[in-house]
């Protein structure tokens, strides 16, 4: 590619975040450019059903209700490149133009909006690809009514471990909270919580070695290690649920943007804006509390807005230098 091509608003990242700032921006006719990524739909494509979205009173699969998305954003003129950005150049100073590679083309735009949302961490270990979407879960919020009245797991041993499980203890007749240390890192009005429930019961030290499946091809066990004594044990369950947390992806603007401890991207208030003027940031990559579609679908209009302000609102470094070269 020659020049580089110049838009309005890129968007670097896809799921409900991403494609949200897609419509609305497509819809105030900014002609956004969105950079989806390889693995286009974020954390939903790797989603069995969403029951807890507004709108779907049927409930929708994560990768359909993503591919409507898309096309609702495509259809008021968004475009799409289904690759990943592999380098920015984003200006410090209002009205400058922002640059992202993907490769070699380069592209450059007014106002900058990432999306690019945040992993799961994964336990690592045999069994737990295989059966992810068939009994393994990241999410209890998102999937436990599919465990009603059945035997499940929580891993972890922080606060949002602890959410999880007493979230799922209303559904499963049974839920095991495996920590890999005798001392829990959550607070203590969260375990106490979670040890008042009664369905919940607190295993430690034990880490998960295996999964295996069941006679259905679903989760049917986990096989157990006492990390203190290396005894063995199998754990029956249908649902295991990995709250271990979670890893922005936010290597592309580390060391550009302020990010926090943990590489979330840091913003202003309530606002979607960064520390660059014109880049704004939307989505898991930003939220490390609530971490729902619906949550990150209304922080991606957040951010399309905000661009859309900050377009209407400053001019262009090159336009303002014309203008002043008039005579």
């Amino acid at each position: 590619m020659g020049a580089a091509e110049r838009e309005n608003v890129i968007i670097i990242g896809s799921g409900p975040a991403g494609y949200t700032a897609a419509l609305y921006a497509a819809r105030a006719e900014l002609a956004p450019l969105v950079i989806e990524g390889f693995a286009w739909g974020g954390l939903l494509q790797q989603t069995t059903e969403v029951e807890n979205f507004p709108g779907y009173p049927e409930g929708v699969t994560g990768p359909v209700m993503m591919q409507q998305l898309r096309d609702q954003a495509e259809r008021f003129g968004a475009r799409f490149i289904t690759d990943q950005a592999t380098r920015v150049e984003l200006a410090s100073e209002p009205g400058e133009r922002h640059r992202v590679w993907v490769e070699d083309d380069e592209y450059s735009a007014r106002s900058v909006i990432l999306a690019m949302g945040a992993e799961h961490k994964k336990l690592g270990v045999p069994g737990e690809a295989e059966l992810s979407g068939r009994g393994v879960s990241y999410c209890a919020t998102c999937d436990a009514a599919f465990f009603k009245d059945r035997e499940a797991m929580v891993v972890g041993g922080g606060d949002s471990a602890m959410e999880e499980a007493i979230f799922l203890a209303k559904f499963s007749s049974s839920v095991t909270v495996v920590h890999r240390r005798e001392e829990f890192r959550a607070s203590r009005i969260m375990l106490d919580r979670a040890r008042a429930v009664e369905n919940i019961e607190l295993l430690t030290p034990y880490v998960i070695e295996q999964l295996f499946p069941g006679e259905s091809g679903a989760l049917g066990s986990a096989r157990l290690r006492n990390t203190a004594t290396g005894e063995a044990r199998e754990l029956p369950l249908s649902g295991a649920f990995v709250a271990i947390g979670h890893v922005p992806q936010s290597e592309l603007v580390r060391g550009v943007i302020d990010l926090d401890d943990n590489g979330y991207v840091l913003v202003e208030g309530r606002s979607t804006k960064t520390n660059r003027p014109g880049v704004f940031a939307a989505g898991d990559l930003v939220d490390h509390t609530y971490r729902q579609a619906v949550t990150a679908a209304g922080s991606g209009c957040q951010a399309a807005l905000d661009a859309e302000w900050y377009l209407r609102d400053t001019p262009a470094v090159a336009e303002t230098a014309a203008a002043s070269a008039t005579p």
